[in-house]
């Protein structure tokens, strides 16, 4: 298989991972995976999630003094997330006074069966 393959296939892949992290609760407003080359696959437009995901984690990272493994931020409208994960990263945007604990450990566990191919295979077989 070819690179380009390689690239479509983890793409579609990431749109599944994306669509059933925003299946999990009706309180996920919505979520971007992001790799090193930008948004992967977004419940919505990619283009519309770029932007504030980056400065999500550039902020994160700032307050951490480094590479900031997750962050979490509350604000009246609603709460978001950002988790890092082999050379990936998941932002998330969710309704106000969620458990912060169940998404960051959802988010994580996404991130976790994206890289270790567990939606390839149901990319395969939608396509």
């Amino acid at each position: 298989m070819n690179d380009a393959n390689r690239d479509r296939e983890f793409a579609a892949a990431a749109e599944l991972a994306a669509a059933r992290f925003r299946g999990l609760s009706a309180e996920i407003r919505g979520c971007a995976i992001l790799g090193p080359d930008g948004v992967l696959a977004a419940t919505g437009d990619p283009e519309r999630w770029r932007e504030p995901a980056l400065g999500l984690l550039e902020a994160a990272d700032n307050a951490a003094g480094g590479s900031a493994s997750h962050a979490h931020v509350a604000t009246e409208d609603g709460e978001a997330y950002a988790v890092r994960h082999a050379g990936l990263a998941m932002v998330a945007v969710t309704d106000r006074f969620t458990l912060a604990s169940l998404v960051l450990a959802d988010m994580r566990a996404t991130l976790r069966d994206l890289t270790r191919g567990a939606f390839t295979t149901l990319a395969e077989e939608a396509a």
